[in-house]
């Protein structure tokens, strides 16, 4: 982990970023004396689950997984954070130690802000206020949906669905290929299934000629059946 460079054109931190396009002059100027941009390198951690954390990050480049650990030591992966995500604040606002682990996937650039930064943004701006609970409203509905899914849907189902939403999170390049690169285990820990199933099916959709495989990339071919399995017409 080390100091980053980044000209402040290419940091989140800008005028245009859902959340930050609230503060005043003053604020920004303050959050962009305080920020500290810091290069990951794949496998790195920027926080554990039960520690404590005292700020909280804005992603410039890269991959980060976010995670959490069940009694077994298995991972449930609850989101993949690309530039321009915020993670981590909410054990700023709680007040509680780190309910997930963040571990770099894809070398990454990250600004860390200082909790007391947040907190002050918090008290003293509406508008800003007004956006984070409407970041946390839509992370907590996510969650309630996961769950429901996990109840109600197949393994095959949600899995269909996991690979429409990295489709539409991370995009396709020109030969279809999805933009993020998975190990078997990581899509399993989304899905929640075990690594023999998330393989048993992808190799089921392969035949079905619904997408390839080269290595961890995967190539969507028929992403309307891909919908279909997963309910998402």
């Amino acid at each position: 982990m080390k100091t980053s460079n980044i000209t402040e054109h290419e940091t989140c931190l800008n005028r245009n970023h859902f959340l930050f396009k609230h503060l005043s002059n003053e604020e920004f100027e303050l959050i962009s004396e305080q920020k500290q941009v810091t290069q990951h390198k794949r496998g790195s951690l920027l926080y554990k689950e039960g520690n404590r954390t005292n700020g909280f990050y804005c992603i410039e480049q890269g991959i980060i997984k976010v995670f959490k650990t069940g009694l077994d030591g298995k991972e449930q992966i609850i989101l993949f954070a690309k530039k321009g995500h915020i993670i981590g604040y909410r054990s700023v606002l709680s007040k509680e130690t780190a309910c997930t682990s963040a571990q770099v996937t894809e070398d990454a650039i990250t600004s860390f802000i200082p909790g007391e930064i947040l907190v002050q943004l918090v008290k003293n701006n509406g508008n800003f206020s007004l956006e984070l609970t409407q970041l946390i409203c839509k992370e907590l509905g996510y969650a309630n949906s996961y769950i429901t899914d996990i109840a109600q849907r197949t393994v095959r189902e949600r899995l269909a669905e996991i690979l429409i939403h990295l489709k539409e999170e991370f995009g396709l390049d020109k030969d279809q290929t999805l933009q993020i690169a998975l190990t078997r285990e990581e899509l399993a820990n989304i899905v929640g299934t075990a690594t023999e199933s998330v393989i048993r099916l992808l190799s089921e959709f392969k035949q079905d000629k619904l997408i390839e495989i080269n290595g961890r990339k995967i190539i969507l071919i028929n992403e309307n059946a891909l919908k279909k399995i997963a309910h998402l017409f």
